[in-house]
């Protein structure tokens, strides 16, 4: 393992070898040694740490947080078997960072994929979970957003600078009700990076599309997956105007967990930014109880 502190001290880049060889990369915000229980931070599907800096910042305060960049996302290595992007192979890399951190029970805060993921290790290590959070995600994917998505992520959208790649993220998901240029500007940085040709490319490897795809063929039924949270204290965040979570999914949730937390977070699609002053306030008095 590997680290060095950034260069505004708010977090921790370490790097583990994952079990298979792959270098991949974390943020490791907060004290280890508080006694308050760490938060584990699980991003979507394309996504990355960066997308969890304000909320990672703000609970740092308190608690030790982890934020991962999954195998070709963000600054992890790029696998060159496509076959490895997929679900367990993820799940897989999740518990081996909390065996090398030493991490044995946390609150895990999931994002889409991360929801899912979370709630598999609900299911595979029960004991690890103390408390989850599932941002804009459940057992009930609409097909609609997910074919949205597929196409999203699909080919790489090559930007000459900062100011035109946030124009076209502004116009490539309008649908997206967000009203603040600050939301716009961090979406774009945590979507691009600067490549060697001086432009800036998605920061993810395109090639887990195929895995996505190799996945989407044999979708399991989810729902036990999601019975498996039944003991674990949940938060549940929905974009009000979100095409993957819909009402009638997060209704169907709520039937089958009526102590489930959730809160529909306004002026957000898929997927709540968690800086929202209603996701803010969930979140706070959700951990509060730990």
């Amino acid at each position: 393992m590997t680290s060095g502190a950034s260069a505004e001290r708010r977090y921790v880049e370490r790097h583990l070898t994952a079990q298979d060889g792959l270098r991949l990369y974390y943020r490791d915000y907060g004290d280890p040694l508080s006694a308050r229980l760490p938060v584990l931070c699980l991003s979507g599907l394309t996504r990355n740490s960066r997308d969890f800096e304000p909320f990672a910042t703000r609970t740092a305060a308190e608690r030790r947080v982890l934020s991962p960049d999954y195998r070709g996302r963000g600054l992890s290595a790029y696998d060159t078997n496509w076959r490895n992007y997929q679900a367990l192979v993820y799940l897989n890399d999740t518990l081996h960072l909390l065996a090398a951190t030493g991490i044995e029970r946390c609150i895990v805060v999931g994002t889409s994929l991360g929801g899912l993921l979370a709630m598999g290790l609900c299911a595979v290590r029960p004991a690890v979970v103390a408390g989850l959070v599932l941002n804009d995600i459940g057992p009930d994917i609409a097909g609609t957003g997910l074919a949205r998505i597929t196409a999203w992520i699909a080919e790489d959208q090559p930007q000459p600078d900062w100011e035109t790649a946030e124009k076209f993220i502004r116009t490539a998901l309008a649908h997206l009700p967000i009203k603040d240029d600050a939301t716009w500007r961090n979406l774009t940085r945590g979507t691009f990076r600067e490549g060697a040709d001086g432009k800036l490319h998605f920061d993810y490897d395109t090639a887990l599309v195929k895995g996505m795809l190799h996945d989407r063929a044999s979708i399991p039924d989810l729902w036990p997956m999601f019975r498996a949270t039944a003991a674990v204290p949940t938060l549940l965040l929905r974009g009000e105007a979100s095409d993957v979570l819909t009402e009638e999914g997060l209704a169907r949730m709520v039937a089958v967990r009526p102590d489930l937390l959730h809160v529909t977070v306004r002026d957000a699609g898929h997927v709540p930014s968690l800086v929202e002053p209603e996701s803010r306030q969930a979140l706070d008095d959700f951990l509060a109880r730990f």
